[in-house]
């Protein structure tokens, strides 16, 4: 039995997880938090405060430089690193703010995805290198107006007329949609669920930006007008019909938000546990009472769970054994944990919490929508249900 001394406690890994990275994850991890520090950190309040982010192209073609777009994907000027690491650039982006990552999980795992894994190879040359770049920009169009978690009764439609595809409809909700060169279009046509990549320059487009939100407001959120599109033959998918297209890239980003939403916790647990000991009440620190310590402990204790859960499911993707059905666990668990651990942030800060002047508040917002996007809650648990039961209550 070995008997050396061991490290210091620390307060922001009580777990000791650090131990289970490699050099070449904490490497990319670093990365990715040192670039948020100096480009998001200092301007993200004011972002979210305005409903706007400035130069949202320049800070692509950052994310791009640093490799950060579809880094999980293999050629085309992908990154081609591992799921792990993706999702730990996903965490560190999200401790920043959860539109950040948004904007960065919409261009790689749904739409750079798409091309990449049902594309044409004259779609992926002409895309994927450009948007891995930050170049190019893309969103992806599947949820609609009166359509949301039954993807399968999408009104959006495509015709052949001639030699060519026409799409008509709509699509809502879509990050990055007003700021997209191209889009990802999921559409009924007479051989089932087709996918099309639609330059957003083509006539009978539009894509106007949605306004009044008070959650993601650091991201642009749009609504998708497909009017007569006219697209020629070549712009259609052509390596998959059906749900299974669209599901395999929701797949791919729900596995980013296992780990993104923990750096919203994070940011906030971190927030709390300084001010805890600065703000003094009653002659002494905040964070030297009980109930505040009990609070500070609990939230620890479920970050470090999720933690250990998104890095045991990266370990998964890696080996090529993650399941849907356990990126739904992990989706499921980590945002509502994460979403706790905002609001009990938030107590522990009072008055403070609401204010801008931290992070707490504009984490537990974006959260609201990341619990509902890629798969509510009640999805995933019926998702798990029927794993664990054998039978599907989903209708």
């Amino acid at each position: 039995m070995k008997t050396s001394t061991p490290p210091p406690f620390d307060p922001n890994d009580p777990a000791g997880i650090d131990d289970l990275l490699s050099a070449d994850e904490k490497a990319v991890r670093d990365s990715v938090r040192q670039l948020c520090a100096q480009r998001v950190d200092p301007y993200v309040a004011d972002w979210f405060e305005r409903g706007t982010i400035d130069d949202v192209r320049g800070l692509a073609k950052e994310l791009g430089a640093l490799g950060v777009l579809g880094m999980h994907l293999d050629g085309y000027g992908c990154a081609g690193m591992s799921a792990t690491e993706y999702g730990l650039a996903c965490l560190e982006l999200e401790a920043s703010d959860s539109g950040i990552r948004s904007l960065v999980s919409v261009q790689g795992s749904l739409a750079m995805f798409a091309i990449w894994r049902w594309g044409s190879e004259e779609q992926k040359t002409e895309w994927l290198p450009r948007m891995a770049a930050g170049e190019a920009i893309g969103c992806f169009g599947l949820t609609e107006p009166d359509i949301g978690s039954d993807p399968g009764s999408m009104r959006t439609r495509a015709r052949r007329d001639g030699d060519d595809w026409v799409l008509d409809g709509r699509k809502m909700w879509i990050t990055n949609g007003s700021i997209a060169d191209v889009a990802v279009v999921w559409a009924q046509t007479d051989d089932g669920i087709r996918g099309f990549v639609v330059p957003t320059t083509t006539p009978g487009f539009s894509a106007p930006e949605i306004k009044h939100k008070q959650s993601l407001r650091a991201s642009v959120t749009s609504e998708l007008v497909l009017d007569a599109v006219r697209l020629p033959a070549g712009a259609v998918l052509p390596e998959v019909r059906g749900l299974k297209g669209p599901l395999s890239c929701l797949n791919e980003a729900r596995f980013g938000i296992v780990w993104g939403a923990l750096g919203a916790a994070r940011s906030s647990l971190q927030a709390a546990l300084t001010y805890a000991g600065e703000r003094t009440q009653f002659g002494r620190p905040i964070s030297g009472f009980q109930l505040t310590q009990a609070k500070l402990v609990d939230m620890s204790l479920e970050y470090t769970k999720g933690l250990l859960l998104a890095l045991h499911l990266g370990r998964r993707k890696d080996a090529g054994t993650l399941r849907p059905e356990q990126v739904s666990l992990g989706k499921l668990n980590n945002v509502r944990e994460s979403l706790e651990i905002c609001r009990t942030s938030r107590t522990i800060l009072g008055a403070n919490g609401i204010s801008l002047e931290y992070p707490v508040i504009r984490h537990m917002n974006n959260l609201e929508s990341v619990l509902t996007y890629e798969g509510t809650v009640e999805m995933h648990t019926l998702i798990l249900g029927q794993a664990i039961t054998g039978q599907s209550a989903f209708r």
